[in-house]
Formats: structure tokens, sequence, C-alpha cells
């Protein structure tokens, strides 16, 4: 779910705005180097609750996070029709919903892919069972786990805090 949302959102980004997006794993969009998007999903009794926010204006994010964070208008040096983000990135979320519905799961897999370079060649770092590890992204697979190659293996990263290097 949290796959296909970050797609949706950045193909609704794309389409109201005309702005290309990265996606970082599992759950964040990004302008080059600063976070513009996040999304967070919570399941509970068989239900999923799906939410996401998407820095419009440059006050969206506090000043001092700018090396790290940035808006549409930041990126694209204009005003931005809120009306029509939220439009697009609607109608992109539930065009993906009916992909996990109709069990199109490589469509989603492949598009989160494409719009991940990331996913691939970047150095991490996280925390399982308070062991840390870190390894170089060797990209995703089929099931949504993050592949970190670590040393001469390749481990699945399904959860937890992740940091990239």
């Amino acid at each position: 779910m949290t796959l296909a949302a970050g797609v949706a959102v950045s193909e609704g980004i794309s389409a109201a705005t005309g702005l290309s997006s990265d996606l970082k794993w599992p759950n964040d969009v990004f302008a080059g180097r600063r976070k513009l998007a996040g999304i967070l999903a919570e399941a509970a009794d068989g239900v999923v609750v799906l939410g996401y926010g998407i820095n419009v204006t440059p006050a969206s994010h506090p000043p001092e996070l700018g090396d790290r964070a940035t808006s549409l208008e930041s990126e694209l040096g204009r005003a931005i029709d809120r009306h029509d983000v939220l439009v697009e990135t609607l109608a992109a979320l539930a065009r993906r919903y009916d992909d996990l519905l109709n069990g199109q799961f490589d469509a989603i897999l492949d598009a989160w892919r494409s719009r991940a370079p990331s996913a691939v060649g970047a150095h991490v770092k996280w925390s399982q069972a308070e062991t840390p590890h870190s390894g170089v992204t060797a990209g995703i697979d089929n099931r949504g786990a993050l592949l970190v190659r670590v040393g001469d293996r390749v481990e699945r990263v399904v959860s937890g805090e992740l940091t990239w290097l």
C-alpha cells in the first residue's frame, strides 16, 4: 500500500505541476536531495488508514530544515493551485488502489522502481534487534522489501529506521 501511494503521490504532483519527483523507500517523495512529501499507512483490524502530506509553500516546513526539505513552490518558482494538487493526487491514488485490487502488483513495482534511483547503489544504515547494520541498496523485491547488500549477502529490510548516507 505504501509503495502504491508513493507512486500515486509522485504521479499526482507531476500531473498537477509538471514537477518530476523521486521516491525513497518506503514512504518519501523527493525533489533532488530534499524531501517534498511523505506517506504514512497504518493498519489495524483489517483496515489501512493512509495519509500523505505535500509541502506546497516554503512555509510548509521550518526554515532550519531548508537543506533537507523543499516545497512545490520553491522547486517551481511559482504559485501552485492546491486544489489541482489535491485532485490529481486523489485521482492517482484511486488508480493505484485499483491496481492493488486487481492484482497488478508488477505495474506498481515497476512504476516505483522507475521513480526510485536511490533504491540501487545508495549507502544506508539501520538497526534490527538493536544491532546496527550497513550496506548498499540493491533494489526492492516483489513484496516491496528493500534489498541491501551487506558483504556477500543480501538482506531484506521490511521496516525500521533507515538512514541514507
